[in-house]
């Protein structure tokens, strides 16, 4: 039989954690009240990444040896909703709409957890402002093979993009194979801005990277690290800042310091390791909400990239067809009708 459910305060309120000993992570035995009792530990670090933001919830019920019955959910349920739960309803492509969760404090992530929430998925926008990314994403994604000395280096390159674009970027391990790099900014331009923005920024960093990384969107092209512009489209989420990963290891996507960016070991950032990380060192994010930027200089580069003939780059399959978007067909498919 399961365990007494347990009851913990949090942020001045009370969760529940239902089945507290069911096991998420088997290889080091990882069970659903460690995870709650994680994010209690870098609570005021990982509320920061999310805070005010709506947040899908990716579920993983039956633990990371069960992928397949993992799901996103991006309705907050209402049943055995606290009373406290903060919502905000967004507006999807499709023009549907949702009442989703909004980060609001600890307790919030609590709750997520106790629904077997292992990362948390905000989007790039606060409660107060739901069409005005305060937040460019970059999240540099190896393809198969690579190594991952490949994306430190590209994550360094990013570095002196963002530099030059008077842009401070904060960086973090995906928990995966990745980097991501999070860039504060004024909540002054809608998602398609923003994205356009990513895409200059995406295909700078490709021309000074010598062959490594590349904007490919479609998979049969890619090569190197590919620079994923399209985490800036409107419904698209990255796991945010002390997120548990589902890694049969239970690494973190951890804020790491760019002195730390060329020798950092993903591996070595686990559940078992942020915690004491964090207590030694604090949050290497900890000043991310203090450093906003504008993206004029990178609207600017996309300007000067369309007026040398460079079009739109592709936008995922369920976004509505831009019009200066090239054919949205995979280049095999485009040879074969042609």
């Amino acid at each position: 039989m399961p365990a007494p459910a347990e009851t913990i305060e949090v942020a001045g309120r009370e969760v529940r954690v239902t089945n507290p000993g069911k096991v998420f992570f088997p290889e080091p035995g990882i069970t659903k009240l460690d995870i709650v009792r994680y994010y209690l530990d870098v609570a005021e670090a990982a509320v920061r990444g999310a805070h005010n933001r709506p947040t899908s919830l990716y579920r993983w019920p039956n633990g990371v040896e069960a992928p397949d019955d993992a799901f996103f959910q991006k309705r907050a349920p209402v049943k055995g909703r606290p009373e406290w739960l903060e919502t905000a309803t967004v507006h999807f492509p499709s023009g549907r709409s949702a009442e989703m969760l909004v980060v609001a404090d600890a307790a919030h992530i609590a709750w997520m957890a106790n629904l077997g929430c292992l990362d948390i998925n905000p989007w790039p926008v606060r409660k107060d402002d739901l069409d005005h990314p305060d937040e460019l994403r970059i999240d540099l994604d190896p393809t198969p093979g690579i190594p991952f000395e490949h994306v430190r280096q590209v994550a360094l390159i990013a570095h002196e993009v963002l530099s030059d674009q008077r842009l401070t970027g904060w960086p973090k391990t995906s928990g995966k194979r990745g980097i991501h790099i999070n860039v504060r900014i004024e909540p002054e331009h809608p998602f398609t801005t923003v994205r356009l923005a990513a895409v200059a920024f995406a295909r700078e960093v490709e021309r000074r990277a010598g062959g490594i990384a590349t904007t490919a969107w479609w998979k049969e092209e890619r090569h190197g690290v590919f620079v994923d512009y399209n985490q800036n489209a409107r419904d698209r989420t990255v796991a945010s800042a002390y997120s548990i990963r589902p890694v049969s290891d239970a690494r973190i996507s951890c804020p790491i310091t760019w002195d730390e960016v060329a020798d950092v070991e993903p591996e070595g950032l686990t559940l078992e390791t942020v915690p004491g990380r964090v207590r030694d060192k604090g949050d290497a994010a900890a000043g991310i909400d203090a450093a906003s930027g504008r993206l004029d200089s990178l609207l600017e580069l996309a300007r000067r990239d369309k007026n040398e003939g460079l079009s739109d780059a592709p936008w995922p399959p369920h976004f509505a067809k831009e019009q200066d978007e090239p054919v949205r067909a995979q280049p095999s498919r485009r040879k074969k009708q042609s």
